[in-house]
This record gives structure tokens, sequence and C-alpha cells, in this order.
């Protein structure tokens, strides 16, 4: 089971990796109260004594403060991004890994903007968690210890001043932000993820809201999700400035109570006026990068909520019918033997989908799997690559196929859907994601043996976009388009799911017989409704109420 913990955890960066964007920014706060304390003690020197060489000494010092923090400052957002991006690209890496078991089978009845929004937006709010939330608080508190030692050793009164300040400060900012904000910071993920699920429902299903006349109601929910995200974000805005203004406010009482707390010791010798001048000057800086509090305060309330957020996308526990991605991995160099007997699958919260299937697949043979809609022949589908847990014998070359990982069994075999997915890209980018180091004479190549060659060329070639979802291709090219990015992957077992779904009964045959001969010497499991041309397939297995005849 996820928890917040375990998905915080994983958005921190390792020790050895945030450690100097850290150590960097330390330096560079130190710097800028360095610069601070050495230029007002310049200052007023220069209007006091009349020896040169302490000046040149403290210009020499101003000059030094002034490019290590700019420098220093660079090389905290270096290394500190650089950390930080890792991280975020691990941790979204990580949440897909953990979906990719429950696709298809397991989100069925998830609200897919929802789940959109917890990858793109919280996912990347995640990011926060080092830059905005650890790293500023860790800056900010040892260079406000640092900072009241300094002041202690000048004027001890002067530092109580500055540590009470701070401390009341800190109290004061966390606890109004809060007070005022901690529920509109909590709010605007939720209004934000509200946005994205109104806006993809209303894109992806825009033909049927225009064809039915629910357009405007789907606009209207549209328009009260921006309207709700709006009064969050400016309630939050708000709560931040309440906090800011304390702070700031700290600041000048700090600076006006150290120069009471010092002033005093003018007359008795216990300071000198450049050095009151350090006192008065060193509590402004050190509240200028104390400031940074209220705004970690905040982003942590974001984070935590973000978080929560993704606990949420994330299965508790995965579904008894589905199976584990993890196990051996193990690479065939060619198409396994497949055997598989009394095979029993079924869908989460569903009936049985298969009941009894015997079926075996020898290397390079093609096998037709036909029967009547819901016979459970998709279902057999979604057990060959792994989405569903399958109880009874199936094995390759007499592995036990429940042994292997996910990912190993789905790099043998290769399933091609009855709906391919298809991205708003062009030809090159569609077929690459395959093998993304394929050259564009090996992406002809596969388009030629898939019958696409022709088509390709009158398009204008690989730089040809196929539309959202493919929207711009017809059917039988979009199989077409499926197969030959499976034969650019190279599986040595190839699962053709209904290829001539959508497809004019005219052409399906040539259709069958183009992808059965683009397959070559690879294992083709047919999954068919359809019979495919006398001659192209060697067997024939039948599938009724989820049992093989």
């Amino acid at each position: 089971m996820t928890r917040r913990a375990d998905v915080l955890r994983l958005a921190q960066p390792p020790l050895r990796r945030f450690l100097p964007g850290l150590l960097w920014g330390v330096v560079s706060a130190g710097a800028a109260v360095s610069l601070l304390a050495v230029s007002g003690w310049l200052i007023v020197s220069a209007s006091i004594v009349d020896s040169l060489v302490p000046l040149s000494i403290a210009v020499v010092g101003v000059r030094f403060f002034a490019v290590t923090r700019a420098v220093t400052r660079y090389l905290e957002r270096l290394t500190g991004h650089d950390a930080a991006l890792r991280q975020l690209a691990r941790t979204r890496s990580d949440m897909v890994r953990r979906l990719i078991p429950l696709s298809p089978a397991g989100l069925g009845r998830t609200d897919h903007g929802r789940v959109l929004s917890a990858l793109v937006d919280d996912v990347e709010n995640l990011q926060n968690l080092p830059l905005r939330v650890v790293q500023p608080l860790a800056v900010a508190g040892l260079v406000a210890v640092g900072a009241v030692v300094f002041v202690a050793i000048v004027a001890p009164p002067a530092a109580l001043a500055l540590a009470a300040c701070l401390l009341i400060a800190a109290a004061a900012a966390v606890g109004l932000g809060w007070l005022f904000g901690s529920r509109a910071e909590a709010a605007v993920s939720s209004r934000r993820a509200d946005l994205s699920a109104a806006l993809v429902d209303y894109l992806g299903s825009l033909d049927v809201l225009l064809a039915y006349g629910a357009e405007p109601q789907a606009r209207s929910r549209i328009d009260a999700a921006d309207a709700a995200l709006r009064r969050a974000v400016g309630r939050a805005s708000l709560a931040q400035a309440i906090a800011a203004g304390v702070v700031s406010f700290a600041a000048g009482a700090a600076s006006a109570w150290a120069l009471a707390a010092a002033a005093p010791g003018l007359a008795t010798g216990g300071i000198d006026g450049p050095w009151l001048a350090v006192v008065v000057l060193v509590p402004m800086v050190v509240f200028e990068i104390f400031g940074a509090v209220p705004v970690a305060a905040a982003s942590w309330r974001s984070v935590r909520s973000g978080a929560d957020r993704i606990v949420d996308v994330l299965p508790a526990a995965m579904p008894d019918e589905l199976r584990a991605d993890d196990g051996a991995e193990v690479e065939f160099d060619r198409a396994p033997v497949m055997r598989l007997r009394g095979v029993r699958a079924a869908w989460p919260g569903g009936t049985p989908a298969l009941r009894g299937v015997d079926l075996d697949l020898r290397p390079g043979e093609r096998v037709l799997v036909s029967g009547p809609s819901g016979a459970g022949k998709s279902s057999l589908a979604a057990v060959l690559v792994g989405f569903l847990r399958a109880e009874g014998e199936y094995s390759l070359d007499g592995m036990d196929a429940g042994e292997l990982s996910g990912p190993a069994l789905r790099r043998t075999i290769g399933l091609c859907e009855q709906t391919p997915q298809l991205f708003d890209e062009d030809i090159r980018q569609n077929l690459l994601f395959a093998r993304d180091t394929a050259t564009d004479a090996e992406l002809l190549d596969v388009l030629d043996r898939v019958g696409l060659s022709d088509w390709t060329r009158e398009r204008g070639g690989l730089d040809a976009r196929v539309g959202d979802r493919g929207g711009l291709v017809s059917g039988g090219q979009a199989q077409r388009l499926a197969l030959a990015r499976a034969l650019l992957r190279g599986f040595p077992v190839l699962v053709l799911d209904e290829p001539t779904a959508g497809v004019d009964p005219g052409a399906s045959d040539a259709l069958l017989r183009d992808l059965l001969q683009a397959a070559g010497a690879r294992s083709v499991l047919l999954i068919s409704h359809v019979d495919p041309p006398a001659g192209t397939v060697d067997r024939v297995v039948r599938i009724e109420a989820g049992r093989t005849l």
C-alpha cells in the first residue's frame, strides 16, 4: 500500500545529489549577509577614519562577497535543480510503472482526467519539496543561526533581539499561513485536477457532445472548474501575502530593536559606530533570506496535498485478477513454444472470462482464434501479454510465464489491439517509439513490408501527420502502422486482436493477407471473428463461453 510518506520520500533527492545545492545555497546566503555587513562597516568607517589600509581591505571584501554571492547563487540553482529534476523523472517513471499493471484491465472505472492531473501536475509539484521546502528552510535556518552567533560576538543584546524576532516571525508566518491558507492551498491542486478532468472529458468526447447538443453543459463545467480554481489561487495568494507582511514587519522590528539594544554601548565604549551599523544592517539581510519561510510553508502544504492525491490515484492493493510486473528478466532470441492448458482468467470485479483454454503455438506457426463476440478472445490476448493473471498452465519453452516479469513477457509477445493507439504526431514519431534508433531507411522499409510505402509517399513522406488518435488515417492503415511498429520492435510472437475491426468488409481479406505475410517467420496468433483468406493460417482454434472447443 502506497502512503503519503512513501511519495514524499521518493520525491526528495538522495543526499549525495541534494547536499551540493544545499551547501552552495548556504555559501550564497552567507555571502549576502557578509556583503551587507562589510558594506555598512565600510561606509561608516570611511566617514570617520583617516587610514586607507582598513578601507582597502573592506573594499576587497565587498568585491569578493559580491562575486561569491552571484557565482554560488548560480551554482545553487544549477545543482539544486539538477538534483530535483533528476528525481522528478524517477518519481514520474515510478508512478507510471505502478499504474502499468492496471492497464488496461484496472483503469476502466478511473477518472482519466484525474489520473492525468496526478501524473502531470501533482508529480510536477513534488519538485517543490527539495527546491522550495527543504533547501530554503535549511539555508534560512543555518544562516539565521550563524547571523545570531555573529551578532552575539559584536553586541550580545542585539543578538537576543534578532533571535527573538526570528522566532516570532517563523511562528507567525507558519501559523498565519496555516490559519488563512491551508484550506485554499490544499484546494488549489484539487481544483486544478477538476479543471483537467473537465477539459479531458470535453475534448475527448467533443464530437458526441456536439451530436447530442450537450456541448454547452460540458463547457459550463469547464467554466465552473476554472472559476473555482481562480478563487482558490486568490485565497492562497492572500494567505502568503499576510505571512510575508508579518515577516517584513518583523525585519523592521529586529533592526529597530537591535539599534535600541546596542546603541547604549557607544557611550560606554562597548561598540563603535561602524560595528553598530553592522548590527543594525545584518537583521535586514537575514530577514530577506528568512522571507523564504512563508513560501516554504505554503509549498509544503501544497506538496503534501498533491502527494495525497497521488496516493488516491495509485491502487491501495493490486486486484487479485491482475498480475504484477515483477519476475525474471528473460530474453528469447527466437519465437518460443507457447503452451496453454486449462487457463482461466477474469477481469477485476467481473465473472470469469476464460474458463478453460487449451492452446499451442509453435515457432513460425499461424493460428486463428475464432469465436462469437464476448467469447473471451480479447481476454486471451490480455492473458498472453501479462495484463491478466492466468490460472492453469501457461508456459513459453517450458518456462512458467507467471515467473517472467511483465516487461519481459511483453518484449516477447507483441499485441496489436483492435484500435491501435496512434499519437498526434507524424508517421516517423509514431514508429520511432518502438525503436528510437531506427533510421529513415529502416522506417521506409518496414512501411513497405506492411503495404504502406505508396501511401506514405502520397502523403508527403515520414513527416506526414496521422492526426489525434489517428483521425487522419483509415482503420486499415492504422492496423498496418501498428504492425509496422511491432515489426520494428522485433517481437518473436505477434498477437493480432481483431485487426479488421472498423475495416470495410471488402478490404478485410487483403488486409489480413498483407498483415500475415508481413509478419515473416514470426509466430502469429490471429484473433478474429472474420475468416482469413484460405491458406493463410495453419490451424483454427475456436472459443465459446471462455472455453476452447
